[in-house]
């Protein structure tokens, strides 16, 4: 099974678990939170009913990681009882937290929410960024065109230029349209994706595929 510059389509656990050890060199992801989401459109996610297959992931993710690697995780802030539970007893260290604002409000209730979050988890001891990250970012809204909560191209690039370099291997357990591959293409990173939907699965590969014509026009037209 092939874990480089490839979208598998298929079960998280039993793709990141055949893994070698110590293989990928950064995670950035966002799980399915385990609300039962279901956006404006009645588009749902799957496996959102529970987390019951979604948490054992990160094992197999602390696993794979390399010593003094990161893993940047979206969440909901009403599971985060059972996120943090699940990434400590993984193994992980708790790095930092990151809040991307938005300028409208995706979900109102009790509050309007303006704002997404993600923690920065590490295995074991990672060294200190040059120019660390700020923890404060603006979103970009991606229109959620190929997925109910797809994150923007330009919400993921800081994170993976940030968080890893030049030819690193980054994993996104949980790929949706393909937005954390898409970023990492382009920031000339190697990339894994798993997604458990095939529709999604077809929507990341052909834009996989466009950001390779892209990077070729491109090496033609530097040439």
């Amino acid at each position: 099974m092939p874990f480089e510059n490839t979208l598998q389509c298929g079960d998280s656990n039993q793709i990141i678990g055949a893994m070698p050890e110590g293989a990928v060199d950064l995670v950035v992801t966002d799980p399915p939170y385990g609300v039962n989401y279901r956006d404006r459109t009645g588009r749902t996610v799957k496996n959102d009913d529970t987390l019951e297959s979604v948490l054992p992931v990160f094992d197999q993710l602390y696993r794979a990681l390399k010593p003094g690697g990161f893993c940047i995780s979206f969440y909901g802030w009403n599971r985060i009882d059972r996120f943090m539970a699940a990434w400590k007893a993984a193994g992980f260290t708790v790095a930092g937290h990151m809040v991307w604002t938005k300028d409208y409000a995706s979900r109102r209730r009790y509050l309007a929410y303006h704002h997404e979050q993600a923690y920065v988890l590490v295995k074991g001891q990672a060294k200190l960024p040059g120019k660390p990250l700020a923890d404060v970012q603006p979103w970009v809204y991606s229109g959620n065109k190929a997925h109910p909560t797809e994150k923007a191209v330009e919400v993921l690039s800081p994170l993976i230029r940030s968080f890893s370099r030049r030819g690193d291997l980054v994993c996104d357990p949980f790929a949706g349209s393909g937005a954390t591959l898409v970023a990492a293409a382009l920031a000339g990173r190697r990339y894994l994706g798993v997604e458990l939907e095939e529709g999604y699965c077809r929507q990341a590969r052909t834009r996989l595929e466009g950001v390779v014509r892209y990077k070729e026009e491109r090496e033609v037209v530097v040439a």
